[in-house]
């Protein structure tokens, strides 16, 4: 169980804002958050440090790069066996149409993966040429998404 770092209003502010948007430059942070350029950069280092900020990204429109098919994927494996599982999810690690593989439980599935390609071709290509010949994979459900009603990045700071 990991512990949570202790956060005060400032850092969550600076939290908030980078979370909406990450390009922010230090001189427009400190301005938003109203500290002075340097006191806010040691903030930002240190909440970097700490590993609370793990990293920025550039957010894509999948939609302008022709990937308009998103999927959710149940995969049902045939043993639980540590070898089975980190076999699987280094393949579908490789697997760019990948974007989230997750072990959950609770469901008749082992794994629930979130899968953008460009179209149901490509999907059934990647499901018989890639996703059923991963060794112990004994079940696949597929489910499309047809409206995206939210996409949240951005983790709730309370």
């Amino acid at each position: 169980m990991s512990m949570a770092l202790p956060l005060d209003r400032t850092d969550r502010k600076i939290l908030a804002l980078l979370q909406q948007d990450g390009s922010l430059s230090n001189l427009e942070l400190a301005e938003q958050v109203g500290l002075s350029p340097s006191p806010c950069s040691r903030r930002v280092k240190a909440l970097e440090d700490s590993g609370l900020i793990v990293g920025y990204r550039a957010l894509l429109d999948a939609r302008k790069l022709g990937l308009d098919l998103l999927a959710l994927v149940n995969i049902s494996m045939d043993r639980h066996t540590p070898e089975r599982f980190d076999n699987f999810e280094a393949r579908v690690s490789a697997c760019p149409e990948v974007l989230e593989c997750y072990l959950i439980t609770g469901q008749s599935a082992d794994y629930v993966l979130k899968v953008i390609v460009r179209d149901m071709q490509h999907y059934q290509e990647f499901l018989l040429g890639t996703l059923t010949r991963i060794e112990g994979v004994s079940g696949v459900h597929s489910s499309f998404v047809m409206r995206k009603v939210l996409d949240r990045t951005a983790l709730p700071l309370g």
